[in-house]
């Protein structure tokens, strides 16, 4: 009897980044260093680790892919894994500090920085790679610094056989072509949905008070869709999250919607953290307080 035909691969979305596919790939093949710079959900996290997979660079040795933070190096190993339709952890897998899912079979790595500065002490010519992409390199945290310095290194070493890709939403890519003695800045323009900005007439006082009346004026008026609230850091958001719970409980029975309000920050569980990435309950709005992790490192669905 015939097996039956292999399940369809699914297709990967029509992120921007898509689109520059052949251009990206011409300055790689060129040049031992790329800067690619592009908006927030323009797909580089998840797409360019693919686009280098489909080109065969991972028959010589794995891709990296550097994430400043391990909630970020946990969501886009699995979104990719999930692109791919492979188990995370096979050919797809993930290494933060204390935990490790990756294989013999693993060809896209996504892992902290910190990771593999460690991994460069006992490797420092980081052989078992053929692509390290630095991705969020605006970050500028300790390690990605030194790491670009290590880079620099590196590419001396292996010239031949070693691609470098750094990438950021933001970065300033002229700084960091410079250092690399003039390697190309790509940009890649277009976001995936168009971004409408209002400004606030007056100063806050109290950027807290003023976020909760804008948060709860949007939950009143405005149709259903997610919202995501920006605070400094885990104090302001502990703050934010009781007190926006405490409105909304305020709020008439039935006038609108419900909400569920969830905090996003580096030092919550992970199990905790997971919980951004599933979508809002029928008949219901999340909001979801973030420090800056969620501008630029991780995409969360259904924010309107």
């Amino acid at each position: 009897m015939p097996s039956p035909p292999p399940p369809p691969q699914p297709s990967p979305p029509a992120l921007p980044i898509s689109e520059h596919e052949d251009e990206i790939m011409a300055a790689v093949e060129a040049n031992p260093v790329v800067v690619v710079i592009g908006e927030t959900g323009s797909g580089k996290s998840t797409q360019l680790s693919q686009i280098l997979h489909r080109r065969g660079y991972t028959r010589r040795g794995a891709i990296a892919v550097t994430q400043p933070r391990r909630v970020a190096a946990v969501s886009v190993s699995r979104r990719v894994a999930q692109e791919l339709s492979v188990p995370l952890g096979d050919e797809v897998g993930y290494a933060i500090r204390f935990e490790d899912r990756t294989s013999e079979k693993t060809c896209i790595k996504y892992l902290t920085d910190g990771v593999l500065l460690r991994e460069s002490l006992s490797d420092p010519e980081l052989k078992q790679y053929s692509v390290i992409i630095l991705d969020e390199a605006h970050e500028r945290s300790l390690n990605t610094d030194i790491l670009l310095g290590l880079m620099k290194r590196l590419i001396k070493d292996r010239a031949s056989d070693l691609k470098v890709l750094i990438t950021s939403a933001t970065l300033d890519g002229l700084k960091v072509s410079k250092f690399f003695s003039g390697c190309p800045v790509l940009n890649i323009p277009g976001t995936l949905f168009p971004v409408e900005k209002f400004y606030s007439t007056e100063r806050p006082t109290n950027y807290i008070e003023s976020s909760l009346r804008t948060a709860i004026d949007i939950h009143v008026k405005e149709s259903p869709g997610d919202v995501l609230i920006f605070m400094t850091g885990k104090d302001d958001i502990d703050k934010m999250v009781s007190k926006l719970e405490e409105r909304i409980q305020n709020l008439e029975e039935g006038s609108c919607m419900d909400a569920l309000v969830l905090p996003l920050h580096g030092s919550l569980p992970p199990e905790q953290q997971v919980r951004v990435f599933a979508p809002a309950p029928p008949n219901c709005r999340r909001f979801i307080v973030a420090t800056n992790v969620a501008e630029t490192s991780l995409t969360v669905d259904g924010v309107v």
